[in-house]
This record gives structure tokens, C-alpha cells and sequence, in this order.
């Protein structure tokens, strides 16, 4: 493991024209302090997890000092927000400070969020509030433990920098790191200002760096698209088994590799309820949990669009409808295995959509019935409905459907035993998600200088399968009050 000033750096983007983003320096965070660190991330980087709390730390990324590797850039994009084209996107309070090499010769974006203004901020500030800079970091690490793909969290730097939202606040930075931060909108930018050169310059790098295998395809290009389709399906479905609304699917938040990205009035549902806004901004319900298979398909048809300077409509209508068989396909298997369920059977379809009717019309919590579903062993499904009391409002209504359930299982006990189809259930449902109410609890203490919340939950968030007794009451209903709790864009 490595010192900070031992990493190898190769900043392939900086190396781009400078149509791709511009060179900005941080401005540094008065007073800056460390509020909490993921040694995890520090693992995919090979720094050594000492460097986390050192003083240098802190000033490298509060934005006070600079390191010689570094070579910060704001990257210049556009993007559709809530359907409108916006021409006038970029890295307004981000800078991507350059690019690890690890042993292994894995490239990781090293991005310092919050870090000031750049030429693309707008009227904004530049700067990230310690709120929302939590929420990502607590994000990016449930997302991860779940195993579902997402850029991840190194650090928040807090400070007693002021910073103006609907009131006061602090400023912080969030230190991002991801495989890549290129999204649909870099795409749409140089198509819309018709840069073809360039636009084609970037899906080369794109293949080079992150697609290799590719280039040996007829048209890179086309299987380059495609391939973005399959990872974007793939995510979603994702995102659908394990009831996560990101809140804001604007193609400037969308990821060339499928990454779950920008996290800002996300949610994890609480109640099943799935036409659940999470965006209190969203008063049209664009984003609403049941439309993101769908707003997928439209931010897809909007990066096609792009693509078609270099590859065929036909090609381009062939890969959306790929799209979406590969999300229905990777969903519903998905659900299989949350239900326990190996084999094929013609109704297995029936018997998940007769459960999701039930589940939305109950309001059922969606984790902890799934959970509870996990410790049930065959021979107690008939008798299992007082187990449901709490989470659903009338537990005779699963009845009929436990029945259907504990006949289907008796096929699955003459390909294994029934202990370990409960094993493998509880890997695939959690037991923890970041609630909304657990992320608010620890942005209240933090912003009264109290961290040990942010520690708990990164805690149960690493291994969200596992029992963690001692962390019982991070994996309970929120109270009423902590339900639904209002979101927006404001960070």
C-alpha cells in the first residue's frame, strides 16, 4: 500500500482537446477538517488506509494544497434535464483532479466534489454542502455492498466555510472515485455542436480505456452503443429488485459504463409503493420509481441520437429494443433468486406479479418483507402470516399467495435443500438499506459536529446481508415521521 504522494497518476482526459473541459484549481475550504473516511476505497486504490487521517490529507482534499500528480480539469458536457436539452452543463462545482494507475493496472478517476467555482457553474457557488455530501458517501457505499454498480466515496472534508442554500450551511467536498465520470451529456455536447471529430475522438477513448474489446468489432461503434445499452439495462434492473429511486435521471447523470452516478434526492423504498417519487422537484412524476425502466430507454434513444453521426438508425432502433428484453430478462431474474427460485416454472411470472399487487396494495416495507420471506423454512409457510404482522397492514392477504409460494418451493427442495435456498435468499436480500430517516439522523448529528452515525452505517452498508445483531435497530421500519421525507436537487 501507498502514500498519497506514491500513487501513479496517467490523466489519459487531460490529454484531450480542450473542447473536452477546462483547467481549474480547487479553492480551499476554510478551517477544513475530516468528518469520516472509507479505507475500502482507499483498497481500490492502493493507499494505504493510514493516509486517510493525516493532515496532508485533509489539505490535499479541502482544496489548500495541490498535489504535483494532479492536474484538475472541469469536464464540459451537456444533457437533457427532465426531457429539455440544456446547453449549458458542465463540472459547475467538480473538478476530475486526474486518474489512478493501481498495481493491477486498473485506471480510477480521482474527482474532488465541491471544490469552487468553475467556468461552468453558472450562478452557482461551487462549493457541496456537508448534507449532501453525506448522502452521497453513504449512497455510494450501499450501493456497493449490495453489489450494484456505482462510483464510490473516499472522503468528506468538512469545514467552516459558509455557504448559502435555503439557509446558512458549511461547505464540504466529497472525494468521488469511479472507473470513469464520462456521461451520455459529453456525447450529446459535441454532437449538438456538431464536433464530429472530436465527438469521435471521445468514443475512440472510450473503447481504449473502458472497452477494449471492442475495437476489433466491424463498427466499434455500434458495439459500442449497444454495449452501453446491456450495462444501462443491467443497472436499472438493478435498481428495480432492490427498490432504489434515483430521483433525478437526467442524461447528464448517466454513465457510459453503467455506474450509478450523481446521487442527489435519492431514495430506497420504504413502503412499496411504486409509483413513489422520491424528487419533491418532480411534480410531473418524470422519475417516479416504476418510470426509471422507461426514462432509461428515452436517456438511451437521446444518447442514439448522438451516435447516429457514426452508426445506422437501424443499428441504433436494434440495440434500444435489446435494451429492453436484456432489463426484463436481468429483473425478473433478479426476482427469481429474492424469491428463492432456481429453476424455470411457467408461473413464476404470475406468482411475482400476484406478489408486487399484493405488496402495493398493502403498502408492504419492501426489505424487511423480503427478508422475512429469507428465514422461513418450507414447512412454516403455511403457518408464516403472524411474521408479517408488522409489515404488511392485513397479513391474511398473503394467504392465498404463501400457498401458491410454499407448493412452488416444494419443486425447488428436489434440486436442493431448503437451508441452502434460504442461505442464498438472504445473500441476494438485505437486511440494511440506508433509509432516508437513518441518512437524515446522521446529517443532524454530524452538522452538530457528531460522526458516530456516519461510522454505523458504513458499517452495516459494507455487508448489508450479514445479521450485525448489535446493529438490530438500523434495520427497522423508520417511524412515521421518517417516511417520505421531502427531497430535492439542493446541495
Amino acid at each position: 500500500m501507498k502514500r498519497l504522494d506514491q500513487l501513479v497518476f496517467n490523466n489519459t482526459f487531460r490529454q484531450l482537446p480542450d473542447v473536452f473541459g477546462q483547467p481549474v484549481t480547487p479553492i480551499g475550504l476554510d478551517n477544513a477538517f475530516l468528518v469520516s473516511a472509507n479505507p475500502e476505497v482507499a483498497a481500490l486504490l492502493d493507499l494505504n488506509p493510514e493516509e486517510l487521517y493525516t493532515p496532508s490529507f485533509v489539505r490535499i482534499f479541502s482544496g489548500n494544497q495541490q498535489l504535483a500528480q494532479f492536474n484538475p480539469i472541469a469536464m464540459k458536457y451537456t444533457g437533457h434535464q427532465f426531457g429539455q436539452y440544456n446547453p449549458d452543463l458542465g463540472d459547475g462545482r467538480g473538478l476530475l483532479l486526474g486518474e489512478v494507475v493501481t498495481d493491477r493496472g486498473q485506471k480510477w478517476d480521482l474527482h474532488l466534489k465541491g471544490s469552487g467555482k468553475t467556468p461552468y457553474s453558472r450562478m452557482g457557488d461551487g462549493r457541496a454542502v456537508l448534507r449532501s455530501s453525506i448522502r452521497e458517501y453513504l449512497a455510494s457505499a450501499a450501493m456497493s455492498g449490495l453489489g450494484i454498480p456505482t462510483t464510490h466515496a473516499l472522503a468528506i472534508i468538512g469545514s467552516e466555510t459558509p455557504v448559502y442554500r435555503e439557509q446558512q450551511e458549511y461547505g464540504a467536498t466529497l472525494v468521488r472515485v469511479a472507473e470513469s465520470h464520462i456521461r451520455f451529456g459529453h456525447f450529446e455536447y459535441l454532437f449538438f455542436t456538431r464536433q464530429y471529430p472530436d465527438l469521435k475522438r471521445l468514443m475512440d477513448y472510450v473503447i481504449d480505456h473502458h472497452y477494449l474489446d471492442l475495437k476489433q468489432q466491424g463498427n466499434p461503434y455500434q458495439a459500442l452503443f449497444y454495449r452501453i445499452c446491456e450495462t444501462t439495462a443491467e443497472m436499472i434492473a438493478a435498481w428495480q429488485a432492490v427498490g432504489f429511486a434515483h430521483g433525478v435521471m437526467n442524461t447528464d447523470n448517466m454513465s457510459i459504463l453503467g455506474l450509478t452516478f450523481d446521487y442527489g434526492p435519492y431514495a430506497f423504498l420504504d413502503d412499496y409503493i411504486p409509483n413513489f417519487i422520491c424528487n419533491h422537484s418532480d411534480y410531473s412524476g418524470r422519475y417516479a420509481f416504476n418510470q426509471q425502466s422507461g426514462i432509461g430507454l428515452w436517456n438511451l434513444t437521446a444518447l442514439g441520437y448522438a451516435f447516429s453521426a457514426f452508426v445506422d438508425k437501424n443499428h441504433i432502433e436494434s440495440a434500444l429494443e435489446h435494451y429492453q428484453v436484456h432489463l426484463q430478462q436481468q429483473y425478473s431474474q433478479r426476482i427469481k433468486s429474492k424469491l428463492g427460485l432456481t429453476l424455470n416454472d411457467d408461473g413464476d411470472s404470475e406468482l411475482g406479479n400476484r406478489l408486487f399487487t399484493i405488496l402495493a396494495e398493502q403498502e408492504a416495507d419492501y426489505t424487511l418483507f423480503f427478508r422475512t420471506l429469507s428465514s422461513i423454512p418450507y414447512e412454516a409457510l403455511a403457518e408464516a402470516i403472524p411474521k408479517f404482522e408488522d409489515i404488511v397492514d392485513d397479513p391474511m392477504a398473503l394467504a392465498p399467495w404463501l400457498s401458491t409460494y410454499k407448493k412452488r418451493i416444494k419443486k425447488e427442495l428436489a434440486q436442493q435443500t431448503d437451508l441452502k435456498r434460504l442461505e442464498q435468499m438472504k445473500q441476494v436480500n438485505p437486511k440494511f438499506i440506508l433509509r432516508n430517516y437513518l441518512a437524515q439522523q446522521a446529517i443532524d448529528q454530524a452538522e452538530r459536529g457528531h460522526y458516530e452515525k456516519i461510522e454505523a452505517l458504513l458499517h452495516v452498508l459494507h455487508d448489508p446481508f450479514s445479521e450485525h445483531p448489535q446493529f438490530e435497530h438500523l434495520a427497522q421500519q423508520p417511524p412515521y415521521w421518517g417516511k417520505h421525507l421531502p427531497l430535492s436537487c439542493s446541495s
